[in-house]
C-alpha cells in the first residue's frame, strides 16, 4: 500500500511539473513570438512657399510673430493581437501577445514667396530639432509598447469577442497616447523661437538648435507657470 502511494505522488509531482513546464513554455512563446515590433519609416519632407496675402487652404495658420512655419507631424498607430479564454459565458480573460506600433514623420516647410535667407535657416533649424526627435522615436515607442506584452485583461459581456477587441483598441489607442506625451518636441521647439526671436536676431541657428536640445528640461517654462 505504501510503495502504491509513493508512485502516485510521484505521478502527481510529473503531471504538475509538466502543467508547469507548459505554461512557462506558453509565456516564453508570448515573449519570443510577440515582441513588441515597431516599424519606423522614413521621413516624409516637402518645402512650399505661399503668397502671404492668399495662403493655401492646406498650410496651418502661422502663429504670432511668425512669417514661415515648419509643420512637423509625428504619427504612430498601434495594432494588438490577444488570446481569450472563456472563464464562463460572460467573462473572459484577454492576453496581449503581440504589439505592433508604425511610426512616421511628416515635415512641411511653408515660405513665402522670397523668403530671405535667415527665414529659410531658422525653419531648417526646426526642421533639425524635429528629425533629432525622431532618431529615438522607435526606442520610446518599443519600451512603451513592451509594457502591454503578456498584459493580462478580464472581460465582460454577452459578446466576449467584440468586448476583447474592445479591449485591444483600447490598449492601442493608449499606446500611442503614452508616445505622444512622452515624445513631445514642443517645448524644444518653442525654447529654440525664444533664443532666436523667431529667426529675427543674430543668434547662430547651429548654436541655437544644440543650446536647446540640451537645455529645454531645465529652462523651458510652460506658459502660465511662476518660476517661484
Amino acid at each position: 500500500m505504501r510503495g502504491g502511494i509513493v508512485i502516485w505522488l510521484l505521478i502527481a509531482a510529473v503531471v504538475a511539473c509538466w502543467f508547469a513546464w507548459r505554461e512557462s513554455a506558453s509565456r516564453r512563446r508570448i515573449r519570443e513570438d510577440s515582441a513588441p515590433t515597431i516599424y519606423k519609416q522614413a521621413i516624409v519632407f516637402a518645402s512650399h512657399t505661399f503668397d502671404p496675402a492668399a495662403p493655401p487652404a492646406e498650410m496651418p495658420p502661422l502663429s504670432a510673430g511668425e512669417n514661415a512655419e515648419c509643420d512637423s507631424d509625428f504619427r504612430s498607430s498601434a495594432n494588438l493581437r490577444g488570446e481569450t479564454r472563456l472563464m464562463d459565458a460572460s467573462h473572459a480573460t484577454v492576453t496581449v501577445t503581440q504589439v505592433t506600433v508604425t511610426l512616421r514623420l511628416d515635415i512641411n516647410i511653408w515660405l513665402p514667396i522670397g523668403a530671405a535667407p535667415r527665414v529659410i535657416e531658422h525653419e531648417e533649424g526646426h526642421r533639425e530639432i524635429s528629425e533629432y526627435y525622431y532618431q529615438g522615436a522607435d526606442k520610446l515607442a518599443r519600451s512603451i509598447a513592451a509594457k502591454y506584452l503578456e498584459r493580462q485583461v478580464e472581460v465582460s459581456g454577452t459578446d466576449l469577442n467584440a468586448e476583447s477587441n474592445q479591449m485591444l483598441l483600447k490598449m492601442a489607442n493608449a499606446i500611442t497616447e503614452e508616445y505622444g506625451k512622452e515624445l513631445d518636441p514642443g517645448p524644444t521647439q518653442l525654447l529654440y523661437d525664444t533664443i532666436t526671436d523667431h529667426g529675427r536676431n543674430d543668434v547662430v541657428v547651429k548654436d541655437a538648435v544644440e543650446h536647446a536640445l540640451k537645455n529645454v528640461s531645465i529652462e523651458w517654462m510652460p506658459p502660465g507657470a511662476s518660476g517661484n
